[in-house]
């Protein structure tokens, strides 16, 4: 490099070639000052699936391993059950682990999570920190003023796990001698954010960083049927924390966006929210990306998507009680049951809408594919997938695949029932609710969510608050075109690379506020009537144009923000501990 810049530059003077080389050593040394050597992540979700999170984290996992090596640790709960993706390695860490158990009273587990890129992975048993509780609470209130005092539910499990979390960084830190290396510490959502605050007290040298998915206390204010973006200006956090009874989660969540050094979110719409909310901007925002390789290669998609079909088709068979036709409409629906933040309400009247309108010439059938309180899959159902018998009359609720505890006050099968589905077989559309998580032992399916999303010819997610949008971004990576919203941070990424006006392109985005929702479902119904019309030449073209979409999403191009959030965080690191 050095020989080039001289050659190049044979009749500039010494002095000139000096400072050129000059500038291009302190270049180097300071990209390697500002570059992470270690990195620890910590999730509730970490080989825990419950929610988006999880995907964010197991489908990044490759591209940073292939950064870090084995210098890459994800940190997540132990709860003394087996974890599926969790594959357990006592040797890894054995010294240090057999010394932090005798000498720290630290009990955790060493494995790698079962995900492209095998990275390794701490399980730690958090429990036995409940003792230390309100000491460590006391600490959080009296370092940065976090208000645990009105903590109920989750609260005292998360942040106790969190401690614990901190706990287990300091260890390691301390054993394996990390003092002059770059070490970073990324924690996701409040759940964590007291173990962000915990290593600025006891390892000041780690930098930290802390990424909300979605502020607890918009969630709240959306969730409760007020009207987030309409008066975003004129709420107030701390206020409306008060008055939603949020004020533990969203003191720890705004301590640790204040006092880290590097916060960051998920979308500009979140961002947004953060600097309103959290009287505090994120300092860059890292989207989610999706890894490629989840997705089946060319000679296998075929299969894997007609083997989703038959099955789909064949559990709505038995439960309706009539044949389907084997070119029948697939669409679904999916995510957490946040019956108005997920837009299930606004799914079930589009379907409505669909059934109703006379327009329909193609059969439908509509999945809602959200986990619910299940009691058990229906053994009804079980022994007509079993025995492949078919009736000629549908099932008591033919809408439902599994029982739940909580039958008559299910707000789902409430609307639909009170929207008038019968799924009679005189009915073009038919609307199933699938209330399980989809993890490849349901009872019923039997196969993990991708696995069923591969044969959906559509997907619809008119979410309300979505502050990225992770089912959406999947639908399309699997070539499955999809509709979301506006305030869905994938809807607005989108919108950079297509109109999103046309389901043509991969994905539409429907324009939602505060105050359309019967426009968000018309939107919906003109949307599937159009493509329900098209024909298969069409629809493979629609393929096509989601996989390019989706390679714009790809973690290879969104890890980059990532790094930049390291080397924000190093140089904040560098500066807090030289004041």
């Amino acid at each position: 490099m050095l020989l080039n810049i001289i050659t190049t530059k044979e009749e500039k003077t010494e002095m000139v070639i000096f400072a050129e080389i000059l500038e291009h050593i302190q270049l180097v040394m300071k990209e390697k000052i500002d570059a992470p050597e270690f990195l620890f992540e910590s999730s509730w979700e970490v080989c825990n699936k419950v929610g988006g999170i999880y995907t964010v984290l197991s489908t990044k996992a490759q591209t940073l391993k292939k950064q870090f090596k084995d210098n890459l640790i994800f940190i997540g709960p132990d709860f003394g059950t087996s974890s599926p993706d969790f594959k357990e390695d006592p040797s890894l860490f054995h010294e240090w682990k057999a010394y932090a158990k005798s000498n720290e009273q630290l009990n955790f587990k060493t494995g790698r999570w079962d995900v492209p890129g095998q990275p390794i992975v701490i399980l730690v048993d958090y429990k036995p920190f409940f003792n230390d509780k309100n000491t460590f609470f006391y600490t959080m209130w009296e370092k940065f003023q976090v208000d645990s005092i009105h903590a109920y539910g989750d609260y005292d499990e998360s942040c106790v796990f969190a401690h614990a979390v901190g706990k287990v960084i300091e260890s390691y830190y301390h054993y394996y001698h990390l003092e002059g290396k770059n070490v970073v510490a990324l924690f996701n959502e409040w759940m964590l954010a007291m173990g962000a605050l915990y290593l600025q007290i006891q390892v000041p040298q780690i930098a930290t960083l802390f990424t909300t998915h979605a502020t607890s206390i918009g969630r709240s204010i959306a969730g409760n049927n007020k009207a987030l973006y309409a008066y975003m200006e004129g709420y107030n956090g701390d206020q409306m924390a008060r008055e939603l009874n949020m004020e533990a989660k969203h003191s720890v969540e705004k301590q640790a966006a204040h006092h880290v050094d590097c916060f960051t979110t998920v979308s500009d719409i979140t961002a947004t929210e953060c600097k309103q909310l959290l009287d505090k901007a994120p300092d860059i925002v890292t989207p989610n990306g999706f890894e490629p390789n989840f997705v089946p290669e060319k000679a296998t998609y075929a299969k894997k998507r007609e083997e989703a079909r038959r099955c789909l088709i064949n559990v709505a068979e038995k439960l309706l009680g009539c044949e389907v036709d084997p070119n029948a409409l697939l669409i679904s629906t999916s995510g957490r049951y946040e019956y108005r933040n997920k837009g299930i309400d606004v799914f079930i009247e589009a379907m409505n809408r669909i059934r109703t309108c006379g327009k329909l010439q193609r059969e439908i059938i509509a999945f809602l594919m959200v986990p619910a309180w299940v009691r058990a899959p229906r053994a009804d159902l079980q022994e007509a997938i079993r025995q492949d018998i078919t009736t000629d009359s549908p099932m008591q609720l033919p809408f439902i695949t599994h029982w739940l505890h909580n039958m008559m006050e299910d707000r789902v099968l409430n609307y639909i029932n009170y929207a008038g589905f019968t799924n009679s077989t005189l009915n073009k559309l038919k609307i199933i609710f699938v209330p399980c998580y989809l993890d490849g032992k349901d009872g019923i399916f039997n196969k993990s969510y991708y696995d069923m999303l591969i044969g959906m010819d559509a997907t619809i997610y008119p979410s309300y608050y979505e502050p990225w949008g992770y089912t959406p971004l999947e639908s399309v990576a699997f070539g499955i075109p999809t509709i979301t919203t506006d305030l869905a941070g994938f809807g607005l990424w989108a919108k950079h690379f297509v109109s999103g006006n046309e389901i043509a392109e991969g994905v539409k985005v429907i324009e939602r506020t505060d105050f359309n929702y019967f426009e968000v479902a018309d939107g919906i119904m003109e949307t599937i009537l159009a493509l329900a019309n098209m024909e298969q030449d069409d629809r493979l073209k629609i393929r096509q144009n989601c996989f390019k979409l989706a390679e714009k999403a790809e973690w290879s191009k969104f890890i980059s923000y990532y790094n930049q959030a390291f080397k924000i965080a190093l140089q904040n690191a560098r500066k807090r501990n030289q004041a």
